[in-house]
């Protein structure tokens, strides 16, 4: 029993020891190059950011899979960031493309935009709707206190009418 324990124990420490000096196994980086928003409209701005040039490190950008040719990345404000920034050219068609950045130091690094023609694109694009639809539906004694008083009694008239005749031939006297 105490050797079991023992094999349990050895084996479970040799695997958690495993996963904890494991390499991935595509040996590549996970650092990526940030494109916001990911979805845009043609004519908007672009941010892109990444962690891949290190320190005080510079980039330059291609975006001309989407038509917006090359574009700076610079440090940022955070320590190891590069960014950089261009606009959707406004004959870019809907689809994903792909950006690329090249550090000073050879590194490169990738991210996706997806171009769309919706304006769900974006929010700060959203048109809201305001004022009056003119549907042709309701209103057709306009707003006057009275008057609506004068419509729903009638229509209270008409169905209290209605429902006497049809009691009446229920039962049997005829109309």
């Amino acid at each position: 029993m105490r050797r079991t324990a023992r094999l349990v124990t050895g084996t479970a420490f040799a695997v958690a020891a495993a996963a904890l000096t494991a390499v991935p196994a595509y040996g590549g980086s996970t650092v990526s190059l940030e494109v916001s928003p990911s979805t845009a409209l043609p004519g908007h701005d672009i941010a892109v950011s990444t962690e891949a040039c290190g320190t005080n490190g510079a980039a330059t950008g291609d975006a001309s899979a989407v038509g917006a040719g090359t574009f700076m990345l610079a440090a940022g404000t955070h320590e190891n960031d590069a960014v950089g920034r261009f606009r959707v050219p406004p004959s870019a068609q809907p689809g994903t493309y792909e950006i690329v950045a090249k550090c000073s130091r050879g590194t490169l690094v990738t991210g996706d935009l997806t171009v769309t023609m919706t304006a769900a694109a974006s929010s700060r694009d959203q048109v809201q709707p305001r004022g009056h639809v003119n549907t042709g539906v309701g209103g057709a004694l306009g707003t006057d206190p009275t008057r609506t008083a004068a419509g729903v009694a009638a229509l209270a008239v008409a169905a209290a009418g209605g429902t006497w005749l049809l009691h009446r031939r229920a039962r049997g006297d005829g109309i």
